[in-house]
Order: structure tokens, then sequence, then C-alpha cells
């Protein structure tokens, strides 16, 4: 199997999708508990949701692999991007439920750690770095959208319940305040989703890394609260509630993003 599949645009726009894969190879699944081999903590279908940003010019970068095989949006060293908080780390060993993964005994040692890096991290990082380089090259600038989904009630990770829409600038340190102000005015001229700019997901790895402005390089993360475009109980894809979203919310946001 690939280990990405990558569509080229003619935007200066990278939509990431580092946690769209579902993947796990039989042996590894065999390590794991029933639940974890049904890859639970994917961000169930948000390649379709952003399939419209193609019609706007945007590359398109999605693994195939589940974040259980190794988690993309997460530095090579395993350093924790919220100290103090729970996290499940850069090969997890417990799922967002605080539940484990693996059967007992059977977690990945550091050797194992460093192999998938290598066969399925590096490659990911590999090709986006490829082609924010391409389009830097082409426009003289790109937009990196790094775009995730998580059930909205996890207490393991957070209380009470996320926003609907959790964009993440690294405290505003990945993109422009200019471009922060431009997404901020679409997030406020809408009141059919809750919001927050830089509340509990400021921005993984992928857009503290990438996002560098003085270089011509914005990144920005959005998390969604999975209920505004699925059914959570029944991880079944809701195309009108999707269609909604997308037209008062994503589409506005990207539309926004590339100015």
């Amino acid at each position: 199997m690939e280990i990405f599949t990558l569509e080229s645009g003619r935007a200066p726009l990278l939509v990431s999708l580092p946690h769209d894969g579902s993947h796990i190879p039989d042996a590894l699944a065999a390590r794991m508990t029933p639940a974890a081999r049904t890859a639970p903590d994917t961000d169930w279908f948000v390649s379709r949701l952003y399939a419209f940003a193609r019609e706007l010019g945007a590359s398109i970068l999605r693994p195939n692999h589940s974040r259980y095989v190794v988690d993309l949006n997460r530095p090579p060293d395993d350093v924790s991007l919220y100290p103090g908080q729970n996290t499940t780390g850069l090969c997890p060993s417990v799922r967002f439920t605080g539940e484990p993964v693996y059967l007992p005994g059977q977690e990945p040692d550091a050797a194992e750690v460093a192999a998938r890096v290598e066969r399925y991290w590096r490659p990911y990082h590999d090709a986006l770095a490829d082609e924010l380089a391409r389009l830097r090259a082409r426009f003289g600038r790109a937009l990196l959208w790094d775009g995730h989904s998580i059930r909205g009630e996890l207490p393991f990770l957070f209380e009470g319940r996320l926003p609907d829409l959790n964009l993440g600038t690294a405290s505003g340190t990945s993109c422009t305040p200019a471009l922060q102000a431009r997404l901020a005015s679409v997030l406020a001229s809408q009141t059919r989703y809750s919001h927050v700019i830089n509340g509990r997901f400021k921005g993984g790895y992928i857009t503290r890394h990438y996002g560098n402005p003085a270089r011509g390089v914005e990144a920005i993360q959005l998390e969604l609260a999975q209920s505004t475009y699925m059914d959570e109980g029944a991880t079944s894809y809701l195309p009108e509630r999707a269609e909604r979203l997308e037209r008062i919310v994503l589409r506005p946001l990207l539309e926004a993003a590339l100015g």
C-alpha cells in the first residue's frame, strides 16, 4: 500500500489531512485490542469533506495508514505539544478515551517507533515539504491548511464539549496577523457554529513546524467537532450536514485564506 496520496493543484494552497488514513497492517493489528483495530480515532471522512478544495485549485495530501501506526502530526522526537495535558503520542499506546491500543506487553519499543518514523512518517513529511517548496517557487508564497476532526466530547483530552470549529495558528506565529484576521472575520460572520481561535487545539507539529510567514509559508489548523458533518455514534457521513458546513464555513475560510 502507498504511504500517501498527493493531488497537486494550481493554487498556492496545500490541504494536508494527516489523520485521514485508517489502514492498520495485519501484523500490527494482531497486537492491538479488538476496539483499537477499528481505528476509532481516525479523522473520519475529512478527505470527502475537503474534496471541494480541488475546485479552488488546492493540492491535497493524505495518508493511507492510521494514526495508530504513526501520528503524522507529532514531532519525530515525540516531545509533547501540550505540556501538562493528556496526549496520545507519536505511536499511540492509548486511545482518545484513555483505553489501551495494545494488548498487554505488545506496545512498540523505541527501535520499532524509529522504524515506523522512517517508513511512514518521513515520506509524508518529505512530500509535504516538497509540495510547499513547489508552491513557493511558482507563486512566491504557500498556504498550508491542516484539516482535522475529532469527537466533540473526550474527557481524557479536554473538559466539557469542544467548540464546533477550533482554529489554530500556534498562538499567532504560524501565519500573518492579516490572514488570522480574515479567518476570524469569516468565523464571526456566521452564527450556526461555535468557534474558538487558539483554544485547546492551537495547531500540532505540522502547523508549528511548517508555518513560517517570514519565509512565505503560512499554516493554519482547523479541528472540527465531528458532529458538524457526521453521526459520531454510527460513524456515518451525513451529506446534508456536510454540505451546510462547507457552504457556511469551510469554503469561505479557504477562499479568505487564499485572499
